[in-house]
């Protein structure tokens, strides 16, 4: 009895330990962004995403989650800042056609940001 309470332990153990793993590889942020701003070849709309990339990086992809859908999936270099921003900054370029582009996401209360290439600028 006491052997296949331990196989069970172990088995669980085991499960959780690779659950886990799986979850450190994928991460996500939370951003508002307040304006219409182009990444890669998709205009994002105001409002809330959920950002998420797999991996450690440097270079990653990333998603851009709304209401549950991606919306744009455009390649990024996950940087670590030395210093941390005390709220998520969006950083935008705006093109001689007023058009915003985005440059780079500062996550918040963290030493992580999003870089993402300039195309056609």
């Amino acid at each position: 009895m006491k052997q296949i309470r331990f196989a069970a332990l172990l088995s669980m153990l085991a499960l959780l330990s690779s659950v886990s793993a799986l979850a450190r590889d994928k991460n996500q942020h939370s951003v508002e962004i307040s304006d219409f701003v182009q990444v890669g070849g998709t205009q994002l709309k105001p409002g809330s995403y959920e950002v998420e990339w797999q991996g450690t990086g440097p270079e990653v992809q990333v998603n851009f989650v709304r209401d549950g859908k991606t919306v744009a999936t455009v390649p990024g270099t996950l940087k670590t800042n030395d210093a941390q921003v005390h709220q998520d900054e969006i950083v935008t370029d705006t093109s001689s056609a007023n058009t915003k582009t985005l440059k780079e996401i500062d996550f918040g209360r963290n030493k992580e940001s999003l870089v993402f290439e300039q195309s056609g600028m």
